[in-house]
């Protein structure tokens, strides 16, 4: 009776806005279904978290004594899904996009200074615009951010989030979407360079275009390879030689494990491929509307891919009596296919969600692309073990393994359908109830 007690107290003391938090530190989820994605599915078991982790799971598994017992029948149990690219937790960065184009069109803001003001036009690659690479999302870590909580209560319990403000953005870090501080809720940190083709504009200096930023790039590249080596020789001699200036710009740039590129269409994910092989820089490529296109390419490549589940869509804004190209209109139909397309190829491949923090949207994006022709087991995979998987992350996270950080989700019925709900989510084995999806109202629904 005093341990019930308590734990009501427990439970009342860590209200939260849309859902109950609860640490106890054993929970057994018992008699339900387990999806673990590594491996087959486990038509009744147990699934037991001890202090964040994951300590047992399997049919014969046996709730500890001193666990707070889930019942689970009629109940599936998931891994927690991955959000492949975002900028969760990051609430001063703008939304992702994969655009190729010049200008500042739907990026960032112009570079300022560090008190505040517009920095001056620059004038060549030597002057660092838009290079932000030494920025570190796992310092910038907000979680106040409402968004964070929006997409854990579409099942979402990590995210790989990037800075996204400029050409070298900055290194992203792999975060769970739950903790009282920064610090509890980075997993891995750095976990890669975002890069955009986003140029400051025919008014904002250079690089003012495409083929600018592309030259700046190859430019930046180049200066940090001179940097590295020249400071390879100078702490094997530093003896009569001076020592080289430090360049946060290109130790950000070094310390990168690998790269992100935007790319659409076919041509651009030959050019992107090309460039990433030219960097000598392990390369994945983010977008790829057209990606059911290319899926050969990416093989050649031995690429790994990150496809956009905001499917394209004809703008609102877009005047009603234009006429679209037909390769608008192919585009948009064909574009959830890129998934099984690539799967078809053998191309590593995971989904991001970008905005799509409702459960009803993200359900419907990865429906179409189920529709499209990808098993539903790999669009499990797509949003848990490969992401983890291509950010070098598989031993924490992705999958119900003995060991892995107890991220889960519990729903009542299969995880892509459209009545099935989310009844609880774990993050760190910590226990959230998700608040009712609310209703759309009637102008939404007639859209």
């Amino acid at each position: 009776m005093l341990r019930y007690f308590c734990r009501l107290l427990c439970a009342a003391a860590l209200s939260l806005s849309g859902g109950i938090a609860e640490t106890p530190a054993v929970i057994a989820i018992r008699n339900a279904r387990i999806v673990t994605v590594s491996g087959p599915v486990i038509a009744k078991g147990t699934v037991v978290v001890r202090n964040g982790l994951i300590e047992a799971v399997g049919e014969n598994a046996a709730p500890p004594a001193d666990a707070w017992i889930i019942d689970g029948a009629g109940l599936t149990v998931y891994p927690g899904l991955i959000d492949a690219m975002n900028t969760l937790g990051l609430s001063d960065s703008g939304p992702m996009t994969a655009a190729t184009g010049g200008g500042r069109r739907g990026g960032g803001p112009p570079p300022t200074t560090s008190s505040g003001p517009p920095a001056p036009p620059a004038r060549g690659p030597e002057d660092r615009p838009l290079n932000t690479s030494y920025l570190l999302a796992a310092d910038q870590i907000s979680p106040s951010d409402r968004r964070i909580e929006a997409a854990r209560n579409a099942g979402f319990t990590s995210a790989v989030t990037f800075p996204n403000r400029n050409i070298f953005s900055g290194q992203g870090a792999v975060i769970n979407l739950a903790g009282e501080r920064a610090g509890n809720m980075v997993v891995h940190s750095p976990t890669g360079m975002l890069l955009t083709m986003r140029s400051a504009g025919f008014s904002g200096g250079f690089p003012a275009s495409l083929m600018g930023v592309i030259a700046y790039i190859r430019q930046i590249y180049l200066d940090a390879a001179q940097y590295k080596t020249a400071k390879e020789i100078y702490a094997a001699h530093p003896v009569g030689n001076r020592r080289p200036d430090y360049d946060k710009h290109l130790e950000g740039v070094l310390a990168a494990p690998r790269i992100l590129l935007p790319a659409g269409n076919p041509k651009e994910i030959e050019r992107m491929l090309r460039f990433g092989q030219e960097l000598q820089q392990d390369t994945i490529l983010y977008g790829l509307a057209e990606g059911y296109r290319a899926a050969g390419t990416l093989k050649r490549h031995n690429a790994k891919a990150l496809i956009d589940l905001r499917w394209p869509e004809k703008s609102r804004d877009t005047d009603p009596e234009q006429i679209d190209s037909l390769r608008s209109l192919e585009m948009r139909d064909k574009a959830p296919s890129t998934a099984a397309e690539l799967k078809k190829a053998g191309v590593p491949f995971a989904f991001y969600a970008g905005a799509l923090t409702q459960p009803s949207d993200t359900s419907k994006a990865v429906k179409k692309a189920i529709d499209a022709g990808l098993p539903a087991a790999d669009a499990l995979r797509a949003l848990t073990l490969s992401p983890a998987e291509i950010f070098g992350v598989a031993d924490r996270l992705g999958s119900i393994d003995k060991g892995k950080i107890a991220n889960l989700i519990v729903t009542d019925g299969e995880l892509f359908q459209d009545r099935t709900k989310i009844r609880y989510v774990l993050v760190d084995g910590v226990k959230y109830e998700p608040a009712p999806e609310p209703s759309a109202s009637p102008s939404e629904s007639t859209r």
